[in-house]
């Protein structure tokens, strides 16, 4: 907060154009805000030449060195003509810029529909399609991204919600009781999994990350990825009862296993990680609820009925990570 205003406050139309033009592009002076929370991000259109997509990266989130370690995984994959948006290099080679305090990143606009993940043949190539980033992934690590893992993603959510008072009196100790109930079986999934090998993700792979053409899936935002275990990428594929994530499941991995090989243990992870993304989506919302776009596009949150929504949902996931875990 800057005199008790939030950086955002300050990333104003005129902002975002002077930066592009910063960099060598002739804004035609259009500017359409696109649908992101986490940072601010816009097409903007240019002057005889197609539009493009500019990220302004929020304020203290990211180092330079992690972000230009997200470029360098999208180029990487980019290069091995994988499917994916890399940011452009502009002003003498740079993929990251700043203006006016700013850090942002230009992409070539893309377009695609949402994928249709209740079709086997999709799922299929979705697995191609991250079996082959995997696969990539899988070469070196990433050294400035964080670990997607029990402390970062449970028990750090868990302590900030607590730290900063977000739930009601009166709901605290349900929620505190199921969360601990929660995390604990979080490390029972981790000890049957054993030592899996954490690799390069996405880290965020849910629908609204892909868009989909008629040339197939592509990835148009890296910002979450990370090191993890490669089940991440694949469980938010999956939908419905136990037996639907079964086929699903085995959908999937019929395509990725052409590119990728799967450690089945990691199976034990898939009900662990949906577990530890609820409790950091809370922890998420509550360190972002400072900047005024939350509040407004989440009204539901850190009510009461939000809360006891919560609790009732970790008593479910205690009782499925108690269950064996999926056949592949």
């Amino acid at each position: 907060m800057i005199n008790g205003e939030h950086p955002y406050s300050g990333l104003t139309p005129d902002v975002v154009l002077n930066a592009l033009e910063g960099v060598g592009l002739r804004c035609d002076g259009s500017l359409q805000a696109l649908n992101s929370y986490e940072n601010r991000v816009y097409q903007v259109g240019i002057e005889d030449a197609p539009s493009v997509v500019a990220k302004f990266y929020r304020p203290q989130r990211w180092r330079d060195a992690a972000i230009l370690e997200e470029h360098a995984f999208s180029l990487e994959l980019q290069a091995r003509e994988i499917p994916v948006v890399a940011p452009l290099a502009l002003d003498g080679g740079k993929t990251l810029h700043a203006a006016q305090g700013f850090r942002f990143a230009v992409f070539p606009r893309r377009g695609g529909r949402a994928p249709e993940l209740d079709k086997p043949d999709t799922l299929q190539w979705m697995g191609r399609f991250l079996g082959r980033i995997h696969a990539v992934g899988a070469i070196t690590p990433f050294h400035e991204r964080p670990t997607l893992d029990i402390a970062t993603f449970g028990e750090d959510s868990y302590a900030y919600l607590l730290e900063h008072r977000f739930l009601p009196d009166d709901l605290l100790p349900a929620w505190q009781s199921v969360a601990e109930q929660a995390l604990e079986g979080v490390r029972r999934c981790y000890a049957r999994a054993g030592a899996v090998s954490p690799i390069r993700l996405h880290g965020d792979c849910h629908a609204g990350n892909v868009l989909w053409t008629d040339e197939g899936p592509h990835f148009v935002d890296f910002d979450d990825c990370r090191m993890g275990p490669a089940v991440q990428d694949l469980w938010m594929l999956l939908s419905g009862e136990r037996a639907d994530m079964t086929q699903q499941f085995g959908d999937v991995l019929a395509g990725y296993e052409d590119f990728c090989e799967f450690d089945r243990r990691e199976l034990h992870l898939v009900e662990t990680l949906r577990t530890l993304r609820l409790i950091h989506y809370s922890a998420w919302l509550a360190r972002r609820w400072d900047d005024p776009a939350f509040p407004a596009a989440f009204p539901w949150f850190n009510t009461q009925r939000y809360w006891q929504d919560r609790i009732l949902e970790l008593r479910e996931q205690v009782a499925l990570m108690d269950e064996p875990p999926l056949a592949a």
